[in-house]
């Protein structure tokens, strides 16, 4: 991918649209519409890493009800010609190919390399990657069963859906304070993750969300690990000029 002259790239993470109920998450719905249509002007590309939605289920001719905007906001940028790549997170990880579909968005299921101008990026949501969260990782590998998707499709829509709903709300990365805290990069296991990555191959930058917590920290001499925070309490972003990589923050 090589930018045009006067384009960037922008990134987004961790909207969670629909928590802690669908009249509170309005507001902040409506400002990330209004954050895609400010950056429609000069976008060359758009990342979106994941929970963009607290809860999505695909069953085969039923999707979660609601965010109407949001939708059709990035259909008006994807007909633009603008490309959107998504990749899910933690809270979505049961997305398949309703956007591809639909709005002709890829969707990613795991990290992905890309090169954008000469720069090196390694994309993802960031959950499960590093030492630790060992029950997490268990818990992802139950919810991505087939098995267990097979038996959730079972229920119908009304009552999965809202016990669903209900569950993530009380996941404590949307609820808890205490994930939104930086302890030192030694302790931050995405930075770790970053570290052993570079042992096998450079990359410019590595791009994650799901910490809910803007970070950027050096990992060695133009190699960078950045985490994009979230559009709770930050409504934060990260974007790429051809040049450097920035975190921003959406005040309008």
């Amino acid at each position: 991918m090589k930018l045009p002259e006067a384009k960037k790239v922008y990134f987004a993470s961790d909207q969670h649209f629909g928590a802690p109920t669908a009249e509170l998450s309005f507001p902040r719905e409506q400002k990330f519409v209004a954050w895609l249509d400010y950056i429609k002007q000069d976008a060359d590309a758009l990342f979106l890493l994941g929970d963009l939605f607290d809860f999505w289920f695909e069953y085969k001719s039923v999707v979660p009800k609601g965010f109407v905007r949001v939708l059709g906001k990035l259909a008006e940028l994807r007909d633009s010609g603008i490309p959107i790549f998504f990749f899910v997170g933690n809270h979505d990880l049961w997305m398949y190919d309703y956007f591809e579909k639909e709005l002709n968005i890829p969707v990613y299921h795991k990290p992905k390399h890309f090169t954008i101008s000469g720069k090196e990026f390694f994309i993802g949501h960031g959950d499960g990657l590093g030492p630790g969260d060992v029950g997490y990782k268990r818990m992802k590998k139950v919810f991505t069963n087939p098995f267990s998707k097979w038996l959730f499709r079972w229920l119908h829509p009304d009552i999965g859906v809202k016990l669903a709903q209900y569950l993530s709300v009380k996941n404590k990365l949307i609820s808890g304070a205490e994930d939104v805290k930086f302890l030192g990069k030694e302790n931050e296991w995405l930075y770790q993750y970053a570290q052993k990555k570079l042992e096998s191959k450079h990359y410019d930058y590595f791009i994650f969300g799901h910490r809910h917590l803007p970070l950027e920290i050096l990992l060695k001499e133009e190699s960078h690990y950045f985490n994009l925070g979230d559009w709770i309490g930050y409504f934060s972003y990260g974007v790429f000029d051809g040049t450097t990589f920035e975190l921003k923050k959406f005040n309008h």
